[in-house]
């Protein structure tokens, strides 16, 4: 895949790029210069598209585990080779700060290779079935397999590691893969495409669309032959799209506002400041894990809000090429202008803005904010920003219920040393997970992840996703003996 600033790459489909057709531009949210261009597919490609994946079905569940797992290692293995080149990829079309990017590389090697690791135990079980009278000789396998095509539907913010979640637990399974990456990280997408065909994956089985919105739902809603639909998104569009998916299997991962509770027996608040800021500040705040609502015991509020003041004050905000950048734009310069009328808000609200908030051009500098109340945007939505709330509580039971007062519920972070607030804070809070000892934007790769409430449906992390992508099947024999 050639990346010259205005040159135009194609779609993959078959194996083959398909460059002939509308283009679209894909722009620096740095600077706002040319990326390159990528030839949007046709409704007719994705058709196609559908039409090669079942076709392709029969090959691609029928490579032995061996093979499967091969192929994702040498994917892995390309993606450790071609690090750099992913890295600045990623800084390109979605401004994310280079040590990060190198970062979500080393991440999608791990996903790849526990996807590897995953083909070869996926297994099944035998089933006893004489146990009554009359069934003796009789004996019961039960296999898992492939539940068929796969659309997988990707963001902008993890351009190569949250497709990773979606393909390479398909290539494990033996599904094969349509891909829609997100209008404004194709390049990164594409390039992943070709490092798996040149694995050895079957070129029929894998295809990268760069689709319209409205082709996208179609694909979704209309073609029976997908069996199963990956999104990772906003909540608005991944409810509307399960609602019109009929029979398939829906997967969604759909973000959240993410709190912490900080409890005054926490022996060190300087690093959990610091953290605090590394977790809402980092990528501007555009990840569904960043922390967005902060919940401190008053008895240290005061000191831990003025110690993120001091910690945020050390990130370096800029340039997502500088190797010291932590802090870069947003992806577009209306979620800029979004974000700084949502702090406005707030603060016409009531709210007080204790530091940062000003908008230049698509950077908005990190947003400390206290004294916010149920019913403020920055409180009650997703604000995928540089912005944190932070406030103060007198009784941990009234904290927990100030975190479930929100639609989403994705995951948590919880920092005390007492047992009994850990084990009340897991049966009470409604979220996909709890973290203590550290932020809610922890993340391991292979664990499940997924949420409740608005946060979506299902889960991801590579072994969860292998089973959402498979059915079990039984079988059973009789008079054998």
């Amino acid at each position: 895949m050639k990346m010259r600033p205005g040159t135009q790459t194609g779609f993959l489909l078959c194996g083959k790029e398909w460059t002939e057709g509308e283009a679209l531009e894909v722009r620096s949210p740095w600077d706002q210069g040319l990326v390159g261009r990528v030839t949007v597919a046709t409704r007719a490609d994705a058709r196609q598209a559908v039409h090669h994946a079942v076709a392709s079905l029969r090959r691609a569940r029928a490579l032995p585990r061996w093979k499967r797992r091969e192929i994702l290692e040498d994917v892995a293995a390309a993606l450790i080779e071609q690090k750099e080149r992913f890295a600045q990829l990623i800084v390109a079309e979605a401004g994310k700060p280079v040590r990060l990017a190198r970062s979500e590389v080393d991440r999608a090697v791990l996903t790849f290779k526990t996807a590897a690791e995953e083909a070869a135990r996926l297994g099944g079980e035998s089933i006893p079935l004489d146990l009554t009278e009359g069934n003796e000789g009789r004996w019961g396998l039960v296999q898992r397999f492939p539940v068929g095509p796969v659309l997988a539907i990707s963001p902008f913010n993890f351009p190569l590691n949250l497709v990773a979640h979606k393909v390479a637990p398909a290539l494990a399974a033996g599904c094969p893969v349509i891909l829609k990456p997100a209008s404004q990280t194709p390049f990164t997408a594409l390039a992943l495409g070709e490092v798996i065909l040149k694995a050895g994956w079957p070129a029929e089985a894998l295809a990268v669309l760069p689709l319209s919105n409205a082709d996208t739902a179609w694909l979704a809603e209309k073609e029976d032959c997908i069996k199963l639909v990956s999104f990772t998104g906003s909540a608005k569009v991944g409810w509307e799209l399960k609602a019109h998916s009929g029979r398939k299997r829906v997967l969604l991962e759909l973000g959240g506002n993410a709190a912490l509770i900080v409890c005054g027996d926490w022996p060190d608040l300087d690093e959990a400041a610091a953290r605090t800021a590394r977790a809402a500040f980092g990528y501007a705040g555009q990840s569904c894990v960043s922390v967005q609502r902060v919940f401190v015991e008053r008895g240290v509020f005061q000191t831990f809000l003025w110690k993120v003041v001091e910690a945020t004050a050390k990130l370096v905000v800029g340039n997502p090429s500088d190797e010291a950048t932590e802090v870069g734009p947003l992806v577009r310069l209306s979620d800029a202008e979004r974000v700084e009328s949502w702090i406005k808000e707030a603060v016409e609200s009531g709210a007080k803005l204790v530091a940062g908030g000003e908008r230049h051009g698509s950077m908005v500098t990190p947003a400390i904010l206290t004294g916010t109340k149920p019913g403020m945007k920055v409180r009650d939505e997703e604000v995928f920003g540089p912005v944190v709330a932070i406030e103060p509580y007198d009784d941990f039971e009234q904290a927990l219920a100030d975190v479930n007062h929100s639609k989403y519920g994705l995951q948590a972070g919880l920092l005390t040393r007492d047992a009994g607030r850990i084990l009340t804070a897991y049966r009470e809070l409604e979220v996909g997970a709890l973290i203590v000892g550290d932020t809610p934007s922890w993340r391991l790769d292979p664990m499940p992840f997924g949420g409740v409430k608005d946060s979506g449906l299902g889960r991801e992390g590579i072994r969860s996703a292998i089973e959402e992508m498979t059915e079990p099947r039984m079988l059973v024999i009789a008079g054998l003996d």
